[in-house]
């Protein structure tokens, strides 16, 4: 996320997503998006999620999401942990989201696209309430969970979806680490 420097970048009520309210939010998008010099946002898939975990997944789209900038900034914040291997100067930043207007507007921008993604799926799985929770553990959705199994979205290495593939009887489990079969993998830890 570039923003212009100056009054031209200032977003009024700009702060950390999950502060803002989901209208609030969708607002607050369009105007980052319109006033941006650069964004981009990446999207990992699930079975990548589960191949190598969230914290790889996130250097990852953060690395992937600074190639797809249309121009390279001077200098990178990231929110709260350092991203390696990048090439340009960069400085993690605790809470970046409620201090810095670039990274609040990264945040704003991977939160609406991850509810809108959320939304598309519950179109295709409904019986799960993906619009609803928006990928968060609920006990709507572990209900639902235990009720009908995971999805092929789910990420089958999270505790919750590991749990209730075993109630339903798939997986095995080696030492106190569950096998799971991943669709177009061989197989992961979870």
């Amino acid at each position: 996320m570039i923003l212009p420097r100056g009054r031209r970048g200032a977003i009024e009520g700009l702060t950390d997503s999950k502060l803002l309210t989901p209208v609030r939010r969708e607002a607050i998008y369009e105007e980052i998006v319109q006033r941006a010099e650069a964004w981009s946002a990446i999207v990992i898939p699930c079975h990548d999620v589960d191949r190598i975990g969230v914290h790889r997944c996130n250097i990852t789209g953060m690395r992937r999401a600074l190639a797809a900038l249309e121009r390279r900034p001077a200098y990178v914040l990231s929110d709260g942990f350092k991203v390696p291997g990048l090439e340009v100067p960069s400085l993690a930043v605790i809470k970046g989201d409620q201090v810095a207007a670039c990274v609040a507007a990264a945040s704003v921008v991977a939160k609406v696209t991850r509810d809108r993604i959320m939304v598309e799926l519950h179109e295709r799985f409904p019986a799960y309430g993906f619009d609803v929770h928006k990928g968060y553990a609920t006990r709507e959705h572990s209900a639902a969970l235990a009720e009908h199994g995971p999805c092929p979205e789910h990420r089958f290495s999270f505790v919750n979806v590991g749990r209730a593939l075993r109630k339903n009887g798939v997986g095995e489990e080696i030492g106190d680490q569950p096998v799971l079969e991943i669709p177009g993998e061989e197989g992961a830890r979870a």
